[in-house]
C-alpha cells in the first residue's frame, strides 16, 4: 500500500467528536498514516494536544495563532505569548513540527489588517529563530502575503536564519507560485479544490513540479470530489493524490512517494 501524509488536518475539532477514533482508523487504513494538526487558538489547544498524545505515531501538532482568531479578539497578543511559550517549552511528550496555522485573512473583515500583519510577522520571526517551518494561511490577502514573505525571508537570511514552510490550501495562479518559490524553501499544499469541476487550481497544478507539492485535506473543510458537500476527513487524501497525478502526468505511486518525501523533509518527520 502507498503511504500518504495529510499535512493539514483539523480532526481535533468538534465536527469529529462523535467518531474521531473511527476517522483516524479510516485514514490509517487508506494509507494516510500521518496527520499534521495545525493549531487555531487557545480554545482548541487542549483538544489538539490530547489527540497528539493519543496517537503519537500518527498525529503531529503545530502551534500558532490563526489570522481570523486575531479579529475581534482584544487578547490576541496574550495568545501570541502563549504560542511562544508552547514553542519554547513544549509540554512533556510533545514535539511541534511547525509554527502554524498562521497568516493573513482579509476575507471576513478589513478592520484588523494591521493586527493580523503584526501577529503574522511576529510568528514568522519566531519560526526562523527556532528553525521551525511555517504553515501559512492566506485568503484575500495575496499582495500583502507576497510582499511580507519576500521581505522576511531576506531579513532572516541576513540574520543567519532560515524561513521556510508551506502555503496551505494554495489556490493561486502560476505567477504567484513562481514568485513565492523564488523566496526560498517553500512548498504548496494542494487540497480538495483541485478535484472540483472547472477548478482554476487544476490548471496551476499542471505547471507545478511535484517536488514543490504537499497533499492536505484541511478537514472538515474543502471536501474533494466525490464527497464534496459532506464533511471532509483525512482518509480522502487518495482522491487528491490521484487528481494531482493525473494533472502532472505522473503515477499515483510517484506522487505519493514524492509528496511524502517532501513532507518528511520540510516538517522534520524523517
Amino acid at each position: 500500500m502507498i503511504r500518504l501524509i495529510d499535512t493539514h488536518s483539523h480532526i481535533y475539532e468538534p465536527e469529529f467528536d462523535d467518531d474521531r477514533t473511527e476517522v483516524v482508523e479510516r485514514a490509517i487504513a487508506a494509507g494516510v498514516d500521518r496527520l499534521l494538526l495545525p493549531a487555531i487558538d487557545t480554545h482548541s489547544h487542549a483538544r489538539m494536544l490530547d489527540l497528539a498524545r493519543a496517537y503519537p505515531a500518527n498525529c503531529y501538532p503545530m502551534m500558532g495563532l490563526h489570522p481570523t482568531s486575531v479579529n475581534e479578539n482584544p487578547t490576541w497578543r496574550d495568545e501570541l505569548t502563549e504560542v511562544e511559550t508552547f514553542l519554547r517549552q513544549p509540554p512533556e511528550g510533545v514535539r511541534f513540527v511547525a509554527v502554524g496555522e498562521i497568516g493573513l485573512d482579509y476575507y471576513w473583515s478589513q478592520d484588523y489588517v494591521e493586527d493580523q500583519r503584526e501577529a503574522f510577522v511576529a510568528q514568522l520571526r519566531l519560526a526562523a529563530e527556532l528553525d521551525l517551518p511555517v504553515a501559512i494561511h492566506t485568503r484575500a490577502a495575496w499582495t500583502d502575503m507576497c510582499e511580507i514573505i519576500e521581505r522576511e525571508t531576506a531579513a532572516a537570511r541576513e540574520r543567519g536564519e532560515r524561513l521556510r514552510g508551506v502555503f496551505h490550501a494554495f489556490s493561486e495562479d502560476v505567477e504567484t507560485y513562481k514568485r513565492l518559490k523564488a523566496c526560498g524553501d517553500f512548498l504548496f499544499g494542494i487540497g480538495g479544490v483541485v478535484t472540483f469541476k472547472k477548478s482554476a487550481l487544476a490548471e496551476t497544478v499542471r505547471e507545478m513540479s511535484p517536488e514543490d507539492l504537499l497533499l492536505e485535506t484541511d478537514c472538515p473543510y474543502l471536501t474533494p470530489v466525490p464527497h464534496r458537500g459532506k464533511r471532509n476527513e483525512s482518509s480522502y487524501i487518495p482522491y487528491i493524490c490521484a487528481r494531482v497525478a493525473e494533472l502532472t502526468n505522473c503515477t499515483v505511486e510517484q506522487i505519493a512517494e514524492q509528496t511524502t518525501r517532501n513532507a518528511e523533509r520540510i516538517f522534520g518527520l524523517e
